[in-house]
C-alpha cells in the first residue's frame, strides 16, 4: 500500500474534481426540476412563463457540460497520486463506468431532449403553438433522464468517498 498522497496539487486538483462534481449535481437539478415544472405548465394548459422560457432560451447547455472536467481531474488525480490510487482499483473503474453511463444518457437522451423543448418553447410563446405530445414526450425524457443522471452521479460521488 502506497501512503496517501499529501501534496498541495493534489489537494488543489481534488478540489476542482469535486468543483466539477457538485456543478455538475446542480445542473442536473435544475435540468429536472425545469422539465417538471415544464410538464406541469403544459398539463394546466398555462402559458410558458418568463423562467422557463430564459431556461429553454436556444443554445447549448454549457453549465450542463460541466460534467466533462470531472474525469479530466480525475485521471489528474490518479498522475498525482504516485501510485496510491489507480485505474485498476475497483472504485475508480466503478467511478469511471458511471460516469460513462451518465454522459451516456446526458448526450443520448438529455440534452437531445432540451434542444427539442428549446424550439418549443420559443415558439408555444410566439404564436401559441398547440402543444403537441412530442413537447410532453420531450419534456418527460428530459426529467427522466435528468433524474438519472443525478442517481448516476451522487452513486459515482459515493464511490469516491468511500472507496470499497
Amino acid at each position: 500500500m502506497h501512503q496517501q498522497p499529501d501534496s498541495p496539487a493534489f489537494d488543489i486538483v481534488l478540489i476542482a474534481h469535486v468543483a466539477f462534481a457538485v456543478a455538475g449535481l446542480a445542473t442536473l437539478v435544475a435540468s429536472a426540476v425545469t422539465a417538471s415544472r415544464l410538464r406541469t405548465v403544459l398539463r394546466g394548459g398555462g402559458a410558458v412563463g418568463e423562467a422557463l422560457a430564459r431556461y429553454f432560451r436556444p443554445g447549448v447547455n454549457w453549465a450542463g457540460r460541466s460534467i466533462y472536467g470531472i474525469p479530466v481531474f480525475g485521471f489528474l488525480l490518479l498522475a498525482l497520486s504516485h501510485g496510491a490510487y489507480s485505474l485498476g482499483d475497483g472504485w475508480v473503474l466503478g467511478g469511471l463506468l458511471t460516469f460513462v453511463v451518465m454522459v451516456l444518457v446526458a448526450e443520448g437522451v438529455l440534452w437531445p431532449a432540451e434542444r427539442r423543448l428549446q424550439v418549443s418553447v420559443v415558439a408555444l410563446r410566439q404564436g401559441g403553438t398547440p402543444v403537441g405530445e412530442e413537447v410532453r414526450r420531450d419534456a418527460r425524457a428530459m426529467m427522466l433522464s435528468a433524474t438519472t443522471g443525478l442517481v448516476l452521479l451522487v452513486l459515482g460521488a459515493v464511490l469516491m468517498v468511500v472507496q470499497p
